[in-house]
């Protein structure tokens, strides 16, 4: 049975320890309550951000560089964000609290991003007074969407015990895609064929009913906190790293308290990182062990930046490269572009249920592995595919590209694009869901928003990567009259050269990857 504590009930009875529970909460039934509070809210949030560039393009009358880079640094900022909530979540509020407040302003963003599509409709050009609403809304949604993101997806878990984790991460994300699916074709219609106002206004509502659902399972909802009577993590932590800098002339100690209850309990005896044993002097061993278990994530954060670029593609260039090519399916009748991000959620809504069901029973009957594969080899996995899907997407663009040349009344038909966003989306349960788990499992359990919004700064950092990226190679190979990868005119341009860069960059980082994670020790959390 898993020890919690109710974290409101901390609040109004302080002496609330580890050992409280209440045996009635939580379970799948409040884990597919939360399920659907994240469709919900990945209708809102999908429905702004995919056909953004669309937007930003029209509407707004930027150019193709500057929108992919304003994009890009907008996702940076909301995967990055995260990280900031989450300290706040785990050392003050908690995460019910914090999904609170966050939903609040991220209702609020909303309201404000459609205001601003309002005086759009009265004004052929942007005034400064809507494109300032605009740009202000969507870092005031990405405030919002910072901080209840982690928590959501933690809470969520929080509810469920033992190996039913693994497969809420997996239906969580089918959830969410069968959302994001239906956003795509709803929002992005009404957005390009009726109205961008009533196209960002319909998200909006979508969140609020959201939260409403949220609170309806206030009742039956575990809420649970670690720390009883222990002074906060952060404060724990850092007391390590200043005690081993403090003690670094001292030889490495190893001492083992057999009374000591601790958070994060190792596979094998700690040999990693010795160098924070030389805390033992002041420290408890379960305070150096939750220490090495954070450092520990570090290289393999590191080594999973570059595929965040490659996952930033996917709303920007894939978009542009899809609106250049024949999107007809009837006389009269075109498909938009940004509607073609639907076969990654089509994909990952038909792979899901094949992975959980057939292909891990079959996984675990070789290794024995309730998971059937770990998480690392399962993240692996996933790197593969998404270095298959540039290069299938930098294929697709030298032959795009030299259709348009020998004859530029001719267009590719759209339908090649599928392959590289089928691979995407493969690539994205495998690697996406892979993390969320181990960035979940990997971490003491008071630093459970912590190790999820780890996980979420991976993308705010590619994305920022990517931003930059983008903006340098369009400053170099534009200098002398040359034209720009990132040109306006797409048949002019070279995406298929950013795309082999990205596939050879992303080979880079799966060797890296493989070295790091070949000397992980995984960490065994207590079933508390």
């Amino acid at each position: 049975m898993t020890n919690v504590c109710d974290e409101l009930g901390d609040s109004l009875h302080p002496g609330t320890t580890e050992g409280s529970m209440r045996s009635s909460s939580g379970g799948w039934k409040s884990a597919r309550l939360i399920i659907g509070v994240e469709m919900a809210e990945q209708f809102a949030f999908y429905g702004i951000s995919s056909n953004l560039i669309t937007y930003l393009t029209g509407p707004l009358g930027e150019s193709t560089a500057a929108a992919a880079a304003n994009i890009n640094a907008l996702s940076g900022t909301m995967s990055f964000l995260p990280l900031l909530w989450a300290f706040i979540a785990d050392s003050f509020l908690g995460r019910f609290r914090t999904i609170i407040i966050a939903s609040f302003l991220y209702i609020l963003g909303l309201g404000q991003l459609w205001f601003s599509t309002m005086i759009s409709s009265h004004h052929k050009d942007p005034s400064q007074l809507q494109v300032t609403l605009f740009f202000s809304s969507l870092y005031f949604i990405a405030i919002g969407h910072g901080g209840y993101k982690p928590c959501i997806k933690v809470f969520g878990a929080d509810q469920l015990d033992g190996e039913a984790k693994s497969s809420y991460f997996n239906w969580l994300m089918f959830g969410s895609c069968i959302s994001v699916l239906t956003t795509r074709l709803i929002s992005v219609f009404i957005q390009e064929n009726l109205s961008w106002s009533l196209g960002f206004g319909i998200p909006s509502v979508s969140m609020l009913l959201s939260v409403l659902l949220f609170l309806t399972g206030t009742k039956n909802y575990r809420f649970s906190t670690a720390r009883g009577e222990k002074k906060n993590p952060f404060a724990r932590i850092s007391h390590v790293f200043m005690e081993a800098v403090r003690n670094r002339g001292q030889p490495g100690l190893d001492i083992y308290n057999p009374n000591q209850t601790l958070l994060i309990v190792p596979v094998h005896d700690s040999k990693q990182l010795r160098f924070l044993d030389r805390a033992a002097i002041s420290c408890d061993l379960a305070e150096i062990e939750e220490a090495k278990a954070m450092l520990k994530l570090v290289p393999i954060w590191m080594s999973c930046l570059v595929f965040a670029i490659v996952c930033a593609q996917s709303h920007t260039f894939f978009i542009k490269q899809g609106a250049k090519m024949d999107r007809s399916i009837s006389p009269g009748i075109l498909v938009p572009a940004a509607t073609l991000q639907c076969f990654i959620d089509i994909t990952i809504i038909i792979f899901i249920p094949i992975y959980d069901r057939l292909l891990v029973p079959i996984a675990r009957s070789f290794t024995r592995n309730p998971s059937g594969i770990t998480m690392l080899q399962r993240i692996g996995s996933g790197m593969v595919l998404s270095i298959l899907s540039m290069v299938v997407a930098a294929l697709v663009e030298t032959k795009r590209l030299q259709t348009a040349r020998d004859d530029d009344t001719i267009l590719m038909c759209v339908w090649w694009l599928v392959p590289q966003y089928v691979f995407t989306g493969v690539g994205n349960v495998l690697r996406m869901v892979g993390l969320q788990e181990f960035f979940y499992d990997q971490v003491p359990c008071e630093l459970r928003s912590i190790g999820m919004a780890l996980n979420l700064s991976i993308y705010g950092v590619g994305n920022f990567l990517s931003s930059f990226m983008i903006s340098f190679i369009d400053k170099v190979t534009s200098q002398s009259g040359q034209m720009s990868w990132f040109d306006n005119d797409l048949n002019k341009a070279h995406l298929d050269y950013f795309y082999w860069l990205l596939a050879c960059l992303s080979s880079i980082g799966l060797a890296s990857y493989l070295w790091f994670s070949k000397s992980y020790v995984y960490n065994r959390p207590n079933k508390f």
